[in-house]
């Protein structure tokens, strides 16, 4: 792995199934939405062993227009939505703050849970992404300290507690910097 400026890591390792999976999506979604991939895949794109059934991440917030052009690629490319059954369903539910579920056709795990930024502390996850060059593309994630913060002192399971802890090792990102999003988290009620 390289670290590169501007926010650029270059990841050299061979891809996995789950990898891929993201990869064949985010190809499709990027050509319509601006994204970033947060929570448990970001530490097991970095080599932690362990499962998901699900890839969260976040999109720009897209008219209806735009959504149905989305839903329709996405459909096209081999996914299916898992919990709505049209472009207008798909609008409306990310619209309300409904995360909606992609997956291959034909399967149901992995899956992509899409939603829209819904606040400013989103927006800022979506506008500080991470470009992941992997040898199938690039994959966009969260600001690792953010990553890291969210996981200790939001979500506080045990797989997150890991997960953060993994990631800090791995990139060796000082508690003084974590520290600085778990100020910004507590300022916006996440804590």
């Amino acid at each position: 792995m390289n670290f590169k400026e501007n926010g650029i890591i270059e990841l050299e390792r061979e891809l996995s199934e789950l990898d891929q999976f993201v990869l064949d999506f985010v190809k499709v979604l990027e050509k319509h939405a601006s994204y970033v991939i947060v929570s448990g895949y970001v530490a097991i794109l970095f080599g932690r062993t362990r499962t998901t059934e699900d890839v969260d991440m976040f999109i720009e917030i897209l008219d209806l227009e735009k959504a149905k052009l989305l839903y329709e690629d996405l459909l096209r490319s081999g996914f299916w939505a898992l919990n709505v059954n049209s472009e207008v369903d798909f609008f409306s539910a990310l619209s309300e703050n409904i995360a909606v579920r992609f997956a291959r056709n034909g399967v149901v795990i992995p899956n992509m849970e899409v939603k829209f930024v819904k606040d400013y502390l989103d927006k800022i996850t979506l506008e500080n992404k991470v470009k992941v060059f992997t040898r199938g593309g690039i994959i966009c994630i969260s600001e690792l300290a953010l990553q890291i913060a969210y996981k200790r002192f939001v979500l506080k399971s045990e797989k997150d507690i890991e997960d953060a802890q993994h990631l800090q090792e791995w990139f060796n990102i000082s508690d003084e910097n974590v520290n600085k999003y778990r100020h910004i988290l507590k300022e916006h009620g996440r804590i």
